[in-house]
């Protein structure tokens, strides 16, 4: 194990520690927090019961649908604008000042056009994921040596053969870097979308059991959440170290 994972796993274990003591000391009150070993145990006792199941399957049914279309989408787009210059100098700065965008303002209008179900919020999570991975698409493009396109010229690799076999591995990197971020901004949207006008999915359960000031609920749905992304994104990181030790990048 590398020292900077051991730092990370060290900073982790006594931030959680400290947040613990401190909600145990009463220093942080229970209405606010609860101590995270009470948050693990309310996951525990949610899915022993089969509570949320119905919502947590909702949830991530609605995220594997936003993220899958935003990667696939993002990636064509990035391809795509990056053969055209002109297209592209037209699109940088809308690009750069994509997320300055409220999106979630534009709820109401998809409610109108897809109806009261789970299509806006997948909307939305799309619209947060694509636009991170058109941005790495068009880094990691712009990071293959020119000198990689033309020994595939050379060797008379044809257009599908130049992209699998030379410049999506040189690019990977930063792929991957836009499916991590794809899966959090994923998350993002269609978790913030139920706390606005879903009728399930868990946010619509943490904005319920916030109303109804039940701290255990909430934290214990949050805390899944975080779970969750925490174990994608340290899976398709072991996957891009994979990946680039096969290459004599590490």
């Amino acid at each position: 194990m590398k020292l900077a994972t051991k730092l990370r796993i060290v900073v982790l274990v006594a931030a959680v520690a400290a947040v613990e003591l401190l909600c145990r000391a009463g220093i942080i009150k229970a209405f606010t927090m609860i101590p995270p070993s009470e948050m693990a145990l309310s996951l525990w006792r949610l899915v022993a019961a089969g509570k949320a199941h119905n919502d947590m399957l909702r949830t991530l049914s609605a995220v594997g649908v936003a993220l899958f279309a935003s990667i696939v989408a993002g990636a064509a787009a990035g391809t795509a604008i990056h053969s055209l210059p002109r297209v592209r100098r037209t699109l940088d700065p809308l690009l750069a000042a994509y997320y300055s965008v409220p999106v979630f303002v534009f709820y109401p209008m998809f409610i109108v056009i897809f109806g009261l179900n789970d299509r806006p919020k997948i909307v939305i999570g799309f619209l947060y994921a694509v636009a991170a991975m058109i941005i790495n698409t068009l880094n990691g493009l712009d990071r293959v040596a020119p000198v990689l396109r033309k020994t595939a010229r050379v060797f008379r690799m044809g257009p599908a053969a130049t992209t699998f076999k030379v410049v999506l591995p040189c690019a990977a990197p930063y792929l991957f870097t836009g499916v991590k971020l794809a899966v959090a901004y994923s998350f993002i949207g269609v978790v913030g979308s139920e706390f606005i006008l879903s009728t399930g999915g868990l946010g619509y359960q943490i904005g319920f059991a916030y109303h109804d000031f039940n701290n255990r609920t909430m934290y214990a749905l949050i805390l899944f959440i975080l779970a969750v992304t925490l174990i994608a994104n340290m899976s398709l990181h072991a996957w891009e170290k994979v990946l680039l030790a096969r290459r004599g990048l590490l």
